[in-house]
């Protein structure tokens, strides 16, 4: 099923975790712990300074120049979630995960779909059923 598409390897929890531990493997797991950053985010309560908190952490964590994780997205998009800032919400970096989305899903992911992990997963599938 997760060879179907993105979407469904992002849509299922064990999927995702996959293709987590497969990035990791690559040592290129901060779009993918960005992309689970920003649908936490969503999810929060309206609780404006828990928002303005965890935004300011993703902020520093993924997006900042000196950031840690540095995702690898254009500068103008890092630009318009720098501005961000100054409003938070929980749909800030909408722009920037989709850019993340994107790239995970034309670069990772057939990478993923083509490696020795997921290939394996489908052998020990295959006998277990």
């Amino acid at each position: 099923k997760w060879s179907d598409s993105f979407e469904d390897l992002m849509a299922d929890k064990n999927g995702q975790e996959c293709f987590r531990q497969f990035l990791k493997s690559e040592f290129s797991d901060e779009n993918f712990e960005f992309w689970v950053a920003c649908e936490n985010l969503k999810n929060m309560s309206n609780d404006e300074a828990a928002i303005a908190s965890a935004c300011q952490k993703i902020f520093m964590e993924f997006v900042s120049l000196k950031a840690p994780h540095q995702i690898n997205i254009d500068s103008t998009t890092r630009e318009e979630t720098l501005d961000n800032l100054q409003r938070p919400s929980r749909t800030m970096f909408d722009r920037a995960q989709r850019r993340v989305e994107y790239l995970m899903e034309k670069d990772s992911y057939a990478r993923f779909i083509s490696s020795d992990l997921y290939r394996n997963l489908l052998k020990w599938n295959r006998v277990k059923e």
